[in-house]
């Protein structure tokens, strides 16, 4: 009788440790499972009976479940069509597709933008992001009113900084050997572009200062620069100053004096190439082999360099022309002309009679026609006669008065204090700001 009472005591015991072993790997499972929800109570290490571990265990089971799917936009694919890639049920996909109409722009997605789409074990969404970038993350959510969809605010690190150099090679090189962009230097360049050519006119031991705001993400990645507040070329017969100005009247750079920097004419279409050719009355051609006038300046460029307008004005001509090869002639007001030759293709968008404005971009460096190499063939005609682009002086656009420049002068002075106040490796300021649809920042 005793025996049978210490072997009933042994199996109840036993019975007991598998029901609590039992519930502690139904738990472990319930925590891997990559589609279910665990509930928020704390789970006591040991139970104090097997009924609460079984009523533990039908719990865990019984939790709602749901569906995760996550990827990105492969080269050549619609947002709708990386969704079906990953088995996102069709009804999921149209729901989505419809909620993101008019806050997602679909025709500026690019590869390698990721999303995340959670349904529940009915299929309905509960959320679905989508990031387009460090500063554009979107959002779709469930709501008392059915699915809505948002852009997310977004908290940057913004710094105010001075960069600031010497030209050895190019003014390219100098900002690369920085560590910055290259769309810091296109924006720097495009600031003095009716100023100076930095293709022909820089000159070693040039200095140049700028200062801008960089922006980064939380994690300390950088985003992006916002719109340079002063930019300054010294060299050493003359000073170019450029300080940003905005109000409700007009924006855009001006000098020391109020002058706008935006002449009528920019120096040259490509910002950075190098001069070949130059402007005269008499050239040994290279292929011809014999001596006529190059009423132009040739820019060798990279096959695919983007090349801009010189001014405002209407499309004469867009097509082949003899030894020019591809070729776009431009009328602009005051009886000029500006000519664009051995281009590699034209911006899709014009035609003959179309209007362009300073600066847009209206084809690319080729070496169509009697060329050599990639280069852009460069010439302004003034009333029928053909000048040296690089020779002419063109009046600044417009120039501040009165209480316009009496405010301009006040914005001056204060990015003057701002820089004598630099410290420290350069950082004239740091805060933190969050982007949200109300308080967009444009970036270069």
């Amino acid at each position: 009788m005793i025996l049978s009472n210490s072997f009933r005591a042994l199996a109840v015991s036993l019975l007991f440790w598998l029901v609590v072993v039992l519930a502690i790997l139904s738990g472990k499972t319930g925590e891997n499972r990559q589609h279910a929800n665990l509930p928020d109570t704390e789970v006591e290490p040991a139970a104090t009976d097997a009924a609460s571990s079984a009523s533990l265990a039908e719990s865990e089971v019984s939790a709602p479940s749901y569906s995760e799917f996550t990827g990105n936009i492969l080269k050549g694919e619609s947002f709708d069509e990386s969704l079906q890639r990953l088995s996102v049920p069709q009804k999921a996909r149209n729901e989505i597709i419809q909620a993101f109409l008019g806050t997602l722009d679909f025709k500026r997605l690019r590869p390698g933008n990721n999303f995340s789409v959670v349904l529940d074990e009915e299929g309905d969404i509960i959320n679905t992001t989508f990031v387009a970038g460090p500063t554009n993350i979107y959002s779709v959510t469930k709501t008392d009113d059915g699915l809505a969809a948002s852009r997310l605010p977004v908290t940057l690190e913004q710094k105010t900084v001075r960069l600031s150099g010497s030209i050895d090679s190019s003014l390219f090189a100098a900002f690369l050997n920085q560590g910055e962009d290259p769309k810091i230097i296109h924006a720097f360049a495009n600031i003095f572009s009716s100023k100076i050519d930095f293709n022909t006119e820089t000159q070693q031991g040039d200095r140049f200062e700028v200062i801008v705001d960089k922006f980064y993400s939380q994690d300390g990645q950088f985003v992006g620069y916002g719109p340079i507040t002063m930019a300054r070329y010294e060299q050493e017969d003359k000073i170019l100053e450029g300080f940003y100005y905005s109000s409700r009247s007009t924006k855009g750079y001006f000098d020391a004096h109020g002058e706008e920097l935006g002449a009528w004419f920019i120096r040259s279409p490509i910002p950075f190439g190098r001069v070949t050719s130059q402007f005269t009355n008499s050239r040994r051609h290279p292929i011809l082999g014999i001596s006529r006038p190059h009423h132009g300046v040739d820019l060798a460029a990279p096959t695919g360099t983007p090349i801009m307008a010189a001014s405002e004005g209407r499309v004469e001509f867009i097509g082949v022309k003899g030894g020019f090869g591809k070729q776009i002639i431009l009328a602009h007001a005051n009886g000029y002309r500006t000519h664009y030759g051995h281009l590699s293709r034209f911006n899709k968008d014009l035609r003959a009679g179309s209007r362009v404005d300073q600066k847009d971009i209206i084809g690319y460096v080729g070496s169509t026609g009697l060329s050599t190499g990639p280069h852009l063939d460069y010439r302004i005609e003034v009333n029928g006669v053909f000048k040296n682009p690089f020779s002419l002086e063109f009046k600044p656009k417009s120039v501040l008065q009165g209480a316009e420049l009496a405010q301009f002068s006040r914005v001056k002075e204060q990015i003057f204090q701002r820089v004598a106040s630099v410290q420290k490796d350069n950082l004239l300021a740091v805060k933190n700001i969050v982007l949200k649809e109300d308080n967009e920042i444009k970036m270069l």
